[in-house]
């Protein structure tokens, strides 16, 4: 297989971008990187599709390894033929190069190899050739009695021999692939329930579904039930259509050996095929309902890390609670924490005045602008709290509502107790959620993203293809963004591209040790911290030193080119310092991008790069978002009437549909079908985590504690 050449026609992309990707791959570079700063030599592929390129490769070599280990397990066997180099040249698949090993595999005792072992492999072969020899099998296979070899009459012969007939006719490839794509064509999912309450599995108390039809989210859905033993599952398929297609190549005419043939087929095809067929089409299903699970979740969770940070701003992060009382954390607009504390505004304390009068004095000490409540337990009695306190101090605060999924993770890790020794679990949570609304980059790439609570049954999807995701999304996002190389935490350092979880560290102990850095190039002093190491990490970290171009996203490569960019084009680097070049675009489309690119021996797309960033130094892409929805009044669930028209923010968007937060503190669910009046394959093309919707209610049910919206204006 040219694996190269599969690439370019599965990617739809020119010769040059595979070539020029998988050398950069293949030379250690990270994909942050070339995406960023190699556009000229992939064709500015993105870092989504390079990723997808960059598995795709890793499954295609892994594909070559194992096509090159079955041609030698096969060959040292001496059972290498023309047909077999034929068939395993034209594997596209695993599982196809599985099936044509599965005849040379070494096997564990079956019924077939014991009736070898008694010698009755020459009688099967007599039978399964089906000619005329075949037709008198009966005084053939007397011939193979024998009590010694414990065969100790005609029958136990004849049921050896088809023993290894059926296990020859189940181990052909062929036959499996026909059945393999007709099962995925016809069969048929069926559920049943087991128990008499079948709590969230009711729906699937007595369900059936095509098995080319039904959704990744049913998939995983029955799996969890079927796990939690709420619900049999099979896959089925007319046994009748199934052995025709068994015999098509194996049964030749209608004699009394093909009958015994065709027994063999049909024992074949119960005993050994239908069960292993049925199992590879439910790992195929779960398989691929749990890529497009992964897939759905890395993009709430790249939409939620991308969320726009709420800058300048001093912040009381609130962690409710009961009996505990409700966390205070009152957190200054750089993250550090000025004063923490514990009210009990809720039951069973209910001491409102007490906390209002705490909560109104560190507004006033602090001068606090802005409230962040966790969404947990007590969330809705905190809501109301935070919003008395609001209108009586009148004073322009607000309020939002944070999701603290994995705020209790984050607080007892050994990476909480290293950043805040002297502070309890607890205060530690109510820190975070502070964090989470100044800044949520910075703060959830500190949480497992597993834990964030942006996608369906994470618990049940292979963890490691979801952790290589995930951490490929956190990735993209803070590189995307860049670091501030003197506040960032090791946490955040070691999602740089390039960093090391050692080396952030060393980096914050250089920076405690030497103070500040004024410089990108005074990375190189850092221990275990090589040319490699900077040539990736060096263009994602921001510094506000002597160089204003080490406070932008041009690589250190190209500062002699951004320079004399800004020479060209009559400009200085105090102007890029005063925010002077606004016409810089503009001059460069005058003298000619291609021109100009050449002369500065840079590529085009490089050159636009420059250009955004000396423009906007220090830019943040994700001020450029919609800022989150502050409130400063609540609601209840019994405040809600259908037909009430709410603004909302997406939280989740999931196969299904999407979750929208109303304001009552239970998320309210769009329907897919109640999104658009268009017609659409998945939410996810219209809802992105954090949009401001505007929705309308449909029902509500307080005692399951459902909310059901509308995005379609009642007409």
């Amino acid at each position: 297989m040219d694996i190269l050449k599969t690439l370019q026609e599965e990617f739809h992309l020119k010769p040059f971008q595979v070539e020029n990707t998988v050398q950069l791959i293949d030379d250690g570079n990270t994909i942050p990187f070339i995406a960023r700063y190699r556009k000229e030599a992939t064709g500015s592929l993105d870092d989504q599709l390079l990723r997808e390129l960059s598995d795709r490769l890793s499954y295609l070599r892994n594909l070559e390894e194992q096509r090159q280990k079955v041609k030698e397990a096969i060959e040292q066997q001496g059972k290498w033929t023309d047909e077999i180099a034929a068939a395993l040249a034209a594997a596209a698949t695993l599982t196809e190069i599985d099936d044509i090993y599965r005849p040379y595999r070494p096997k564990r005792k079956t019924r077939a190899s014991v009736a070898k072992e008694k010698g009755l492999e020459p009688l099967a072969a007599l039978i399964y050739a089906q000619d005329s020899a075949a037709e008198d099998y009966e005084t053939a296979a007397a011939g193979f009695v024998d009590e010694n070899m414990q065969v100790p009459d005609m029958p136990a012969a004849l049921q050896g021999a088809m023993d290894i007939i059926a296990e020859w006719i189940a181990d052909d490839a062929n036959v499996r692939r026909r059945l393999r794509d007709v099962f995925m064509r016809n069969a048929v999912l069926n559920v049943t329930g087991v128990k008499e309450d079948m709590g969230v599995y009711e729906m699937y108390q007595d369900f059936s579904e095509p098995v080319r039809r039904i959704a990744g989210h049913r998939v995983l859905a029955i799996n969890r039930g079927e796990k939690e033993e709420y619900l049999k599952v099979s896959v089925d398929f007319d046994p009748e259509k199934a052995l025709e297609i068994v015999c098509l190549s194996h049964v030749k005419g209608k004699g009394k050996a093909a009958g015994f043939v065709r027994d063999a087929a049909a024992d074949a095809y119960e005993r050994l095929i239908c069960p292993s067929i049925q199992r590879e089409i439910r790992s195929q299903l779960t398989q691929t309902a749990s890529e497009a699970a992964i897939q759905v979740f890395g993009m709430n969770l790249k939409q939620l890390l991308m969320q726009p940070p709420v800058k300048g701003n001093t912040v009381i992060g609130l962690d409710p609670g009961y009996r505990t009382g409700c966390k205070v954390a009152v957190v200054d607009p750089t993250g550090k924490v000025l004063d923490t504390g514990v009210i009990y505004p809720a039951p069973p304390h209910n001491k409102t005045q007490q906390a209002k009068t705490i909560i109104k004095q560190l507004v006033e000490k602090y001068h606090v602008t802005m409230f962040a409540i966790g969404n947990g337990t007590a969330s809705h009695e905190t809501e109301v709290f935070a919003a008395e306190v609001i209108k009586e101090l009148n004073c322009g605060i607000s309020y939002l509502v944070v999701s603290e999924a994995g705020a209790s993770v984050y607080s007892a890790s050994k990476l909480a107790a290293e950043e805040f020794p002297e502070y309890d679990v607890s205060l530690r949570s109510a820190v975070s959620i502070a964090r989470r609304l100044q800044d949520p980059l910075a703060e959830l790439v500190k949480i497992d993203p597993k834990a964030i609570g942006v996608g369906q049954y994470q618990h049940d999807m292979p963890q490691a293809r979801l952790s290589e995701t995930l951490d490929g999304v956190v990735e993209d996002c803070v590189n995307a963004v860049g670091v501030d190389l003197n506040t960032a935490s090791a946490q955040l350092l070691s999602k740089v591209a390039g960093i090391s979880g050692t080396v952030s560290k060393n980096i914050v102990t250089y920076r405690q040790e030497n103070g500040v850095f004024t410089k990108r190039d005074q990375l190189k002093k850092v221990p275990k911290l090589g040319p490699k190491a900077f040539e990736q990490c060096a263009g994602f970290l921001r510094v506000q030193g002597e160089n204003v171009l080490d406070n932008t996203g041009v690589h250190p490569e190209s500062y002699a080119a951004a320079k004399q960019l800004l020479s060209v084009c009559g400009y200085t680097a105090e102007d890029v310092k005063n925010g002077a070049v606004k016409g810089l675009a503009q001059r460069v489309e005058q003298q000619g991008v291609e021109t100009l690119a050449e002369k500065l021996s840079i590529g085009a797309p490089t050159l636009w790069d420059i250009v955004k960033e000396l423009q906007k130094p220090g830019r943040d892409p994700r001020d450029e978002l919609p800022k989150p929805m502050l409130r400063q009044d609540v609601m209840s669930m019994e405040d809600l009437k259908p037909g009430m028209e709410l603004k909302g923010t997406v939280r989740n968007v999931i196969d299904f549909g999407a979750f929208v937060d109303i304001g009552v503190h239970q998320d309210g669910l769009v329907h897919i079908s109640q999104i658009t009046d268009r017609f659409i394959r998945h939410p996810s093309e219209c809802l992105h985590v954090g949009d401001i919707v505007t929705v309308w209610v449909l029902s509500v049910d307080p005692a399951k504690k459902r909310i059901s919206l509308t995005m379609k204006k009642p007409k």
